[in-house]
């Protein structure tokens, strides 16, 4: 077979040219794509790593404001608490003010009704004696015509009235 034959006049040469070849290839892949590409996954992966720390930078820095915030906002609560029980307080107070001064005048008014009513019932007592003792002094003379001296008949209606 010829074929075969002519197979180790050419196998040396051939090997020779695929040694080159894939010494070229070796030299342009090993040497200059290679290191582009390692360079870029490098460049690729510190990238990654730099995103994955501002990240978690700018995650502790929210974190640290949400504290903050929650802090301001229970500071802001508490006041807040404060000035509406200082309201109640002072409206409590100002409530029982008024209305220690509205008893007092409400006192004060019932205290002059009072000895005003005293006053007047003194009076219509008096009056009372003397129209029961002129009364009594007409209704003895009337009946039995005989005239009854005033004072007497005063006394008489103070025993009465003394009596109930």
């Amino acid at each position: 077979m010829p074929q075969i034959a002519q197979l180790s006049e050419t196998f040396a040469s051939q090997a020779f040219w695929l040694l080159i070849f894939f010494g070229l290839v070796y030299l342009v892949v090993g040497r200059g794509m290679l290191p582009r590409i390692l360079d870029t996954v490098d460049q690729r992966d510190q990238q990654i790593a730099g995103d994955l720390l501002a990240a978690h930078n700018a995650r502790e820095e929210a974190q640290a404001q949400e504290r903050d915030w929650r802090q301001r906002e229970a500071a802001a609560r508490e006041r807040a608490r404060d000035i509406v029980a200082a309201a109640k307080a002072d409206g409590a107070a100002q409530t029982a003010a008024r209305l220690a001064e509205v008893q007092a005048t409400l006192d004060t008014r019932l205290d002059e009704a009072e000895q005003s009513i005293a006053t007047a019932r003194q009076q219509a007592l008096g009056e009372l004696e003397r129209v029961a003792a002129e009364a009594s002094r007409d209704i003895v003379r009337r009946l039995t015509g005989a005239e009854v001296a005033e004072d007497e008949a005063r006394m008489a209606v103070e025993r009465v009235m003394q009596r109930g």
